[in-house]
């Protein structure tokens, strides 16, 4: 098992990583310090996990709540149902929630416990590579709008994180594929030779080598830690980490929230967001074609079918990186430097999406 702390000021909290840690009972031991417990876990991962996580929380009071999957229950009715349980089995201000799933669960459970009672204990126990790399980390909760994702949540830290990968082990294709797209974000933004890791080791990646799968995740989770400890609420390099959000997060909003997996509309965004770094004059075309390759590679899609780039752009407006000058993107100077701009004036950006997206 590897342990790291995520180093936040009065808030720090230790993330395990490691193989059969969810019937450890002593991490649970260590952790929940309250006989109340809300298990708060999605109908795919429920038949898989949640006896074994019942287990291991010898003599508490647990409760569960099991939600439908995908990303369009990450609503204020999903919310609602999680307060409704709390509430209906009378749990108090120092009782836990533990967020069994992926980044959708780990996000709504998030969002429930920084409001119930202002606030209660929980423990992120993502079970997908994306949830395991980035979701889990960093404290940031939240549901979705009809016509914006994110949009109403709080920053919220965890108890701890425990990221048994073993779950990877149950996890479709498709959704493992979808978490590699943050870990290709990670390397982009702050690690050209991990960028180089990866265009070496992606086959074993996508075949689930454990050594390989096991530096990645202790490698993602490193990253993400020190600048979530550096800038916690985002009021500054935290932001970088939005690389291809910006766009993936209206391309997840302008198909329902049920075409696009999010690792999957990431992978789009960042296309898309390095080839208008490329238009800009800032970003090599060898670094781009590099960046093209990769997704390529491990099966990530770099375009979509179907989108108006005059919607698209309408949709990013409503994105929570808009400030009092205007909407800030997330740019690429190189393999491992990123930096935060304004945005080209609307009509620009409309010309460099018809020419990306038609071209």
């Amino acid at each position: 098992m590897e342990n790291l702390v995520v180093p936040i000021k009065n808030k720090s909290y230790e993330i395990y990583i490691g193989s059969g840690l969810l019937s450890t009972n002593k991490i649970f031991d260590d952790n929940v310090y309250s006989d109340q417990v809300l298990i708060v876990t999605n109908n795919i991962v429920a038949p898989l996990y949640l006896d074994t996580v019942k287990a291991s929380l010898k003599n508490k009071d647990i409760a569960s709540i099991i939600l439908k999957d995908g990303e369009n229950q990450k609503n204020l009715d999903s919310f609602s149902k999680i307060i409704d349980k709390l509430i209906k089995n009378k749990f108090n201000r120092e009782s836990y929630i533990i967020a069994l799933g992926g980044g959708v669960i780990g996000d709504i459970a998030g969002f429930a416990a920084a409001s119930y009672q202002r606030g209660i204990n929980y423990i992120q126990v993502p079970t997908t590579l994306l949830a395991q790399v980035d979701s889990s980390i960093g404290g940031k909760t939240a549901v979705n709008h009809i016509k914006a994702k994110n949009m109403i949540g709080a920053f919220y830290q965890p108890k701890c994180v425990i990221s048994d990968t073993d779950t990877l082990n149950t996890l479709p294709k498709r959704e493992f594929l979808s978490g590699l797209a943050e870990v290709i974000k990670h390397s982009l933004i702050m690690d050209p030779e991990f960028f180089d890791w990866l265009e070496s080791n992606y086959e074993k990646v996508v075949n689930y080598d454990k050594k390989s799968l096991k530096f990645l995740i202790k490698k993602n989770c490193e990253l993400k830690s020190s600048i979530v400890a550096e800038d916690e609420k985002e009021k500054g390099i935290r932001a970088l980490l939005n690389l291809g959000h910006t766009f993936g997060h209206a391309l997840e909003t302008m198909t329902g929230y049920n075409k696009l997996l999010h690792g999957e509309a990431v992978a789009i965004g960042i296309s898309i967001v390095s080839q208008i770094s490329y238009e800009l004059g800032l970003l090599g075309s060898d670094n781009l074609d590099r960046i093209i390759k990769i997704f390529n590679n491990v099966g990530l899609p770099t375009k979509i079918d179907k989108i108006d780039p005059e919607e698209l752009i309408d949709c990013i407006y409503l994105d929570k990186k808009i400030d009092l000058s205007g909407l800030r993107l997330i740019l690429l100077n190189k393999i491992g430097k990123a930096s935060i701009i304004q945005a080209p004036e609307k009509i620009k950006l409309i010309s460099l999406l018809k020419k990306i997206l038609n071209g």
